[in-house]
């Protein structure tokens, strides 16, 4: 409770001026999941205006929806007025939001019935919901009609299935065929959100019965690139991720199954960066595939690289990684990048006495090379002494 106790500060201040105040969302819900808690979201009956009277160290980011963070201690606090909300124009985002002074009606907005559980500062549940009974029932299940929630907000349909791979529940039978029903309208969202909602998919507890669930309720019609990989998302569902520690290495597992190179991953708008990584990981992963590693190959990978793909090479023969020798092997290397080269193109020039030109690159991957395969060390004299020999 103590992250709690911390941020009972705020609603022990909003109290004392006349208002209600209580925690909710997803810190409530792994709180009584015993899970790790995340951020830890306020709800209060003070409008904006007065919640930033109350607390001068604020950022008003979100007015508009009544939303302000409170900073607390150096620590942030999502601390939003009760609010109904109506007309989902888009699918996505309300067009009209009114402040409200009853917590029932603004827990009554709310996705799903476990993220519709508000506690006060002392811990007591206000549940009107049923939200605890899908906490121990293990269901994900809407706050009121799954349709309606769906018709509001297309995002939910891919919250719902995250849910499904982070804690393991199931979805409600109801909720699950809303799903299906209302698939298509998940094309209304934007790439970036789904995105984010997918990774964290991948990365769960339980990848394997979402990524099931994607294909049974069409939501992978609506995701770029799978429009057509039913079987191979499936056959993805078939193996066991929880190997797979981080979202460079979940991209490459699926990709890597679904016969999608990385430039797909454009269409989600995800970074230069993760494009790169991934790319690079394929053409390894599909190397290991068919020999062992070589020195070359190590050199080329590095550590991270190595030891993402040494995982998934393990996961696709359906064994438990074991990556100690091979990443030993690398550490014995003579060298590991181009930067640990006790000599540069510098010193070549100054011991050739010759103009700079494309010889001095080619050279420097000789030695790199020579270096690499220990025919010579890796030590500015005996590299000279070999560049000598060498031009002789």
């Amino acid at each position: 409770m103590k992250q709690f106790e911390e941020a009972g500060t705020i609603i022990r201040k909003l109290k004392e001026a006349g208002h209600e105040a209580y925690f909710v969302g997803g810190s409530v819900r792994d709180y009584m999941l015993g899970r790790p808690i995340g951020d830890i979201d306020i709800a209060t009956s003070a409008l904006p205006e007065e919640v930033m009277l109350l607390f001068p160290r604020h950022i008003p980011v979100g007015l508009q929806h009544g939303t302000v963070i409170v900073l607390y201690h150096n620590t942030p606090y999502e601390v939003t007025t009760y609010r109904t909300e109506s007309g989902y124009e888009d699918f996505r985002r309300p067009t009209e939001v009114t402040f409200v002074r009853s917590l029932q009606e603004d827990l009554q907005r709310r996705d799903f019935t476990m993220n519709a559980i508000a506690m006060a500062e002392d811990g007591r549940i206000v549940d009107p919901f049923q939200g605890k009974r899908a906490l121990d029932h293990k269901i994900i299940t809407t706050v009121g009609a799954p349709s309606e929630r769906f018709q509001e907000d297309a995002l939910r349909m891919m919250r719902g299935v995250r849910f499904v791979s982070t804690l393991g529940f199931t979805l409600e039978q109801e909720t699950q065929q809303a799903i299906l029903q209302h698939a298509p309208l998940l094309s209304h969202i934007s790439i970036e959100r789904i995105a984010v909602e997918f990774e964290k998919l991948l990365l769960g507890t339980y990848p394997e019965r979402a990524l099931s669930l994607l294909v049974e309720t069409n939501l992978y019609l609506y995701l770029p690139g799978f429009e057509k990989k039913e079987a191979e998302l499936l056959q993805a569902a078939s193996y066991t991720w929880k190997y797979v520690q981080n979202d460079i290495g979940a991209w490459t597992l699926l990709l890597y199954l679904a016969g999608l190179d990385a430039g797909v991953l454009k269409q989600w708008k995800l970074s230069n960066k993760k494009v790169k990584a991934v790319t690079e990981a394929l053409v390894f992963l599909q190397q290991r595939l068919i020999t062992n590693w070589s020195v070359e190959m190590l050199y080329g990978a590095g550590k991270e690289t190595i030891a993402l793909v040494e995982t998934i090479y393990a996961v696709l023969h359906r064994q438990a990684p074991a990556i100690e020798d091979v990443i030993a092997t690398y550490n014995g290397l003579p060298i590991q990048n181009r930067q640990q080269l006790q000599v540069s193109g510098k010193d070549l020039l100054k011991w050739t006495g010759q103009p700079g030109g494309p010889w001095t690159a080619q050279l420097l991957n000789e030695i790199e090379h020579a270096v690499l395969h220990a025919n010579v060390s890796n030590i500015r004299e005996h590299i000279k002494e070999w560049v000598r020999c060498k031009l002789q």
